[in-house]
């Protein structure tokens, strides 16, 4: 088998830690959902929607039920919605978003992760004025007029759209996200998301041109994607 086994069972490995990943992130959202009203999508909206957010991004039926599952069976699990700022090498900067159930924990994780890369936290609004909140919608389709055509039609509050050879990319306002993708799905058979959520979009990108600046940058990504109770991470590093 030698080294071709080897490199699929690497990433073999890397896809489901990456599913893995996903999985956990929703499992907190759809749990705080259902916990957060009355656990039944039919008379709870924002567990309606996470749900349909989950399903939209090929999360299975059965994490998706053990969460609803698991907030109907009493759990009393609490989770703390946290997001850090910080600076990376050059003009790199990074917003991460957490649910936890231990802020020593996770602030002490913050903390690791950015001393081991000598980056540096930020305060509250340091990074993310620099920002904007979209609802982010990424699928198979290249007709710009048609698709902006039918997202106004419903009344969808468009920011724009981008085609990149063959690829949609729609932002809308974030409280027209699950609107955006109900009107898509019933326009476009067969649509399968490749991203449907809600993200944190730079104003402004960059570019890290030194092998070291790389090299502190990537050690961090992959010391904060160790960290459990990190769910998003947002940044304006773009690769050459």
């Amino acid at each position: 088998m030698g080294r071709a086994h080897e490199v699929r069972a690497a990433s073999m490995a890397k896809t489901a830690a990456i599913k893995s990943k996903l999985y956990s992130r929703y499992g907190k959202e759809l749990y705080i959902a259902a916990k957060s009203g009355v656990p039944d999508p039919d008379m709870n909206l924002s567990l309606k929607r996470k749900i349909a957010e989950a399903k939209a991004n090929q999360v299975p039926a059965d994490v998706i039920k053990r969460a609803i599952e698991k907030a109907k069976g009493g759990s009393t699990e609490n989770y703390d919605s946290l997001r850090y700022e910080g600076f990376g090498p050059g003009a790199a900067t990074i917003i991460i978003d957490c649910l936890t159930d231990n802020v020593k924990r996770t602030v002490a994780s913050m903390n690791t992760c950015f001393n081991k890369s000598h980056c540096k936290l930020g305060v509250k609004g340091s990074v993310s004025f620099n920002y904007n909140n979209y609802g982010v919608l990424e699928f198979n389709y290249d007709d710009a007029d048609a698709l902006l055509e039918m997202l106004l039609n419903a009344d969808v509050n468009v920011a724009d759209v981008q085609i990149d050879d063959g690829f949609a990319t729609v932002y809308t306002d974030p409280g027209d996200l699950h609107s955006a993708q109900e009107v898509i799905e019933q326009n476009i058979p067969d649509v399968k998301f490749e991203t449907c959520s809600l993200k944190m979009v730079p104003n402004e990108t960059t570019t890290l041109t030194s092998d070291e600046d790389k090299e502190l940058w990537n050690r961090l990504l992959n010391l904060l994607d160790e960290v459990e109770d990190v769910q998003e991470i947002y940044h304006n590093v773009v690769e050459e």
